[in-house]
């Protein structure tokens, strides 16, 4: 009974394939748009980034009123003010929040970079050469942004954005034709 619910599932993927492909597709597509526009997909990207503070700000005043009785309910305010009022600095000004974002992920990727390094040299697990050279690209990005910054903020979230959609579209699509390619399951009766 057990593998009975494994094998459903992977027969009702397969019935689904075409739209998986479709989807990833259309990742593709805004992928190579998001790379062929790379500074109108960073302040787009900026722009969505601020709307989405703005709403999470407006969630958590709905929480603060839920919460209106508990003693920590002025975290929640604290919060919706700072996401309302940060969401809107960053919509009125989407050039300003691409230079602050792009500072925030220089210093995380820098920071991750020698974090994930130190750590691998460190406990030397199986493998941990791919972990090394891990952390150095990615503490070379941090650096290369910082180091270009406030040029880098024009094109790397663009850039991020498109690329990491195009890969996103290529492995749903890959994903897609795998499971077109699962043979069909025939169930088996069983003799009583």
């Amino acid at each position: 009974m057990i593998t009975a619910t494994p094998l459903m599932d992977i027969e009702h993927l397969r019935s689904k394939w075409g739209w998986f492909l479709g989807f990833g597709i259309v990742l593709i597509v805004l992928g190579t748009i998001a790379l062929t526009f790379i500074p109108a997909a960073t302040l787009g990207s900026v722009i969505v980034l601020g709307w989405l503070m703005i709403l999470s700000g407006f969630v958590e005043a709905v929480e603060a009123v839920r919460a209106r009785h508990w003693q920590g309910v002025f975290l929640h305010i604290i919060g919706s003010l700072l996401g309302v009022l940060v969401g809107l600095l960053i919509v009125a000004n989407p050039i300003a929040g691409a230079l602050a974002w792009t500072l925030l992920f220089a210093a995380f990727f820098t920071v991750l970079g020698l974090f994930r390094t130190i750590t691998a040299l460190h406990l030397k697990y199986r493998s941990w050469g791919w972990a090394v050279f891990d952390g150095i690209v990615t503490l070379v990005l941090g650096i290369m942004l910082m180091a270009k910054w406030p040029s880098s903020a024009i094109w790397f979230l663009g850039f991020a954005l498109g690329v990491a959609l195009i890969l996103r579209g290529w492995t749903t699509v890959m994903f897609a034709l795998a499971v077109r390619s699962f043979p069909q399951i025939v169930p088996v009766r069983r003799a009583a």
